[in-house]
């Protein structure tokens, strides 16, 4: 019983130290991650997840449900702790409903950051969308909006995930977020470019409203993109720039594109990294002046942009040995966490 009460108190003065940590510093975490295939265990006829039911071929149940809920506690409490803080924002994508969302938000090591949730079901065939989670603390939310991705060339009958939007306020600026997942590669990356230029080309249009709205909006733009940063999508459809000294007014700037230009990246195909998942950036938070926020270097680091490599991530033997270590591989178990790894930025005043 004392030793329960020793560990019950170290977790306490834990999670003390990394909720005040934040107002002391004035720093703020913002963070993306593709969760995979965030089921719950009921199915539901008007989407295609007879994959993840009990009776479905990967035997999904409430006990591996529960697993995945647990490792997904220890990735955010694990961000938080090396962050000194809870993240202020997290997107999420291939989460199924707001039910599984809140079984993220309700768990014991994140209830004292009393995430809020925004999210909307969306039209995709399998039910996966994108959501935030937010600190109402540190986030003050005003709005959201979810809208219909408009892909030119896509076939009618196409169900791709929508287009999130969260705005409100940081330390009393403005902020403007969008979370989205881009269409697949399926068929070929060539075969597909199309989609992923036609959605990157409605988000810069998104973007650019925002800012003739309120030129002072500070815009964070995130999702698993399904593309590398240099690729056409991002680079020139989206226009998310590689160099942070050669910005305009109005223009994006992508933190992870020098990291994969370097080899870094957030999944692996055929032994090589991808870095699909991007957390995009307006100038305003580049070139902030004093006393506003703007994007920050981690201690010890030349990159804008992070990538969260906890050694549990990671498959430790075997032919993807390396690799991140994903709940199923095939139909098998693995009691893991996803194929891809979290990314995430801080802001700093």
């Amino acid at each position: 019983m004392k030793r329960n009460l020793f560990v019950l108190s170290l977790v306490v003065a834990m999670v003390f130290s990394i909720s005040t940590a934040s107002a002391q510093s004035k720093r703020y975490t913002v963070l993306f991650y593709n969760v995979e295939n965030l089921f719950d265990t009921i199915q539901d006829p008007t989407i295609y997840d007879t994959e993840f039911i009990p009776s479905g071929n990967k035997e999904w149940n409430s006990a591996k449900y529960y697993k995945k809920l647990a490792n997904l506690e220890k990735l955010f409490y694990s961000v938080a702790q090396q962050s000194k803080a809870y993240p202020t924002v997290i997107g999420v994508s291939e989460v199924e409903n707001r039910n599984v969302l809140e079984d993220i938000a309700s768990q014991e090591k994140l209830l004292p950051a009393n995430y809020q949730i925004c999210h909307y079901d969306g039209p995709d065939a399998r039910g996966v969308d994108v959501a935030f989670f937010y600190r109402p603390d540190q986030f003050q939310y005003e709005g959201s909006k979810s809208i219909k991705a408009q892909i030119p060339g896509a076939r009618e009958n196409f169900r791709t995930r929508d287009l999130l939007t969260m705005w409100g306020k940081i330390d009393g600026e403005d902020f403007f977020f969008l979370v989205s997942h881009w269409p697949s590669r399926r068929g070929g990356q060539s075969a597909s470019a199309y989609l992923r230029e036609g959605l990157a080309a409605q988000i810069k249009s998104i973007c650019d409203a925002e800012r003739a709205k309120n030129p002072d909006v500070k815009i964070v733009v995130m999702g698993d993109f399904n593309d590398d940063p240099g690729d056409k999508s991002v680079s020139e459809c989206l226009g998310a720039k590689l160099n942070p000294k050669k910005l305009n007014e109005g223009d994006l700037y992508n933190p992870y594109w020098q990291m994969h230009k370097d080899g870094y990246g957030t999944l692996v195909y055929n032994d090589l990294w991808n870095l699909f998942d991007n957390i995009v950036v307006s100038e305003s938070l580049v070139n902030a002046p004093a006393g506003e926020l703007k994007i920050w270097k981690s201690n010890n680091s030349k990159y804008y942009g992070n990538i969260f490599k906890g050694d549990f991530l990671f498959q430790k033997e075997g032919q993807y040995k390396g690799y991140p270590l994903r709940t199923y591989s095939g139909n098998n178990f693995q009691n893991g966490w996803s194929d891809h790894l979290p990314v995430y930025i801080y802001l700093v005043k």
